[in-house]
């Protein structure tokens, strides 16, 4: 179930959102993949935020349930490869966080 939100800087998608947009399925896959989920319990959006100077004008925050697979070294990897696609495509500086949710406390319903 992975949950990815990526918060981009307003004007830097007036020049790549598009571009952006175009690589979310690719995105998606690699979470699918990477994470071992269906194509239905991933979650993308790119959300537009006035961003100070001096931070990134891009960041991510994916959000994911533990599994004994998902170590810090495999989520690091992931974000790193997340961090790569989103730099491609923006040509900017990228901020990957992921947290863990609490599988007793988490509810979803679609």
């Amino acid at each position: 179930m992975p949950n990815v939100k990526l918060f981009a800087d307003h004007l830097l998608l007036q020049d790549c959102g598009q571009s952006l947009e175009n690589r979310l399925p690719a995105l998606r896959d690699l979470l699918c993949d990477r994470l071992g989920v269906t194509l239905s319990a991933c979650h993308i959006v790119v959300i537009p935020v006035r961003a100070l100077q001096d931070q990134p004008p891009v960041n991510v925050e994916l959000h994911i349930l533990p599994r004994p697979e998902r170590t810090t070294g495999r989520i690091r990897e992931i974000c790193a490869e997340i961090k790569d696609i989103v730099s491609d495509v923006t040509g900017k500086p990228t901020a990957v966080r992921c947290a863990m949710l609490d599988p007793l406390t988490y509810v979803a319903l679609k």
